[in-house]
C-alpha cells in the first residue's frame, strides 16, 4: 500500500531515520520541521497528503496545537509521535482528533505498520460512504433511509442514537473518546456532557444487543471511550 505522507518533527536526525525507512516500505515522503510549515504544506493545493506523522513535543508550536489547527480545515489522519505515556495525555491526543499514536522509543516497523492500519480503514470508510447500505454482523444500517435491523427486524432508534451507531460501525476497532462521539454526533455546543454519551451508548446496547452487559458491537475501552467490535 503506497500512500503520501507529511512527517512533521523539529529533530533532524530522527525525521531523517522515519523518512528513510517509510521510503524504503515504499510510501511517498515529505517532511517539515515546524508546525506552521506543516500547516502550510498541507494547505497547499498542489499537494495531496494521505496522513501525516507529527511529533508531539515541538518549539514555537506544539504538536496538539498543529493538530488542533489541522482538524480546522482537514480530516487527514494524523498518527502522533510522543514521549508522552500517561493515559491522561493519550486521552487528550486523540480528543482534540489525532487517530493513533505511537510513544518513544518506538519501533520503525511499528510506525509503519500503523500507518498501514490507517490508510487501510480510510479506504474502507470511502467506500463506504459510496454505498447505501452498511452491514456489520447481524446489524444492516440504511443510511438512506436513516432505518436499522437487527437479525432482520427493525428497530427504533433516536437521531442521536443512530449517530452513535452509524459513526462507531463505520470505522470498526477505531477507538473514539467521548468528546469525539459528543462532537460527531450531536455537535460542539454539547462540549462539556460528555459523560451523556454513556446514557445514550446504555440505551443504544439495550436495543441491538442479545445480552448489553457483555456487548459485541459497542465495546467499551476503559479510561478512553467507545469502539465498534472487531471481525464481525
Amino acid at each position: 500500500m503506497k500512500g503520501t505522507i507529511l512527517i512533521v518533527d523539529d529533530e533532524e536526525k530522527i525525521r531523517s531515520i522515519v523518512s528513510n525507512y517509510l521510503k524504503q516500505e515504499g510510501f511517498y515522503i515529505d517532511e517539515a520541521s515546524k508546525g506552521q510549515e506543516a500547516l502550510q504544506r498541507l494547505k497547499d493545493s498542489t499537494k495531496e497528503y494521505d496522513l501525516v506523522v507529527l511529533d508531539w513535543m515541538m518549539p514555537e508550536m506544539s504538536g496538539l496545537e498543529v493538530c488542533k489547527r489541522i482538524r480546522e480545515f482537514s480530516e487527514i489522519p494524523i498518527l502522533f509521535l510522543t514521549a508522552k505515556t500517561d493515559e491522561v495525555d493519550k486521552l487528550v491526543g486523540l480528543e482534540i482528533g489525532a487517530d493513533d499514536y505511537i510513544t518513544k522509543p518506538f519501533s520503525l516497523r511499528e510506525v509503519a505498520a500503523r500507518i498501514r492500519v490507517i490508510l487501510r480503514r480510510m479506504q474502507k470508510i470511502q467506500k463506504l460512504t459510496s454505498e447505501s447500505l452498511l452491514v456489520r454482523g447481524e446489524i444492516t444500517i440504511d443510511i438512506t433511509r436513516h432505518s436499522v435491523k437487527v437479525r432482520d427486524k427493525e428497530i427504533d432508534l433516536t437521531p442521536t442514537e443512530f449517530n452513535l451507531l452509524h459513526t462507531l460501525a463505520t470505522s470498526p476497532g477505531r477507538v473514539y473518546s467521548r468528546l469525539q462521539l459528543l462532537t460527531l454526533c450531536l455537535g460542539e455546543e454539547y462540549a462539556g456532557y460528555e459523560r451523556s454519551i454513556d446514557t445514550h451508548i446504555s440505551n443504544l446496547r439495550k436495543k441491538i444487543e442479545k445480552d448489553p452487559a457483555k456487548p459485541i458491537y459497542i465495546v467499551t475501552v476503559f479510561g478512553i471511550g467507545y469502539k465498534f467490535g472487531e471481525n464481525l
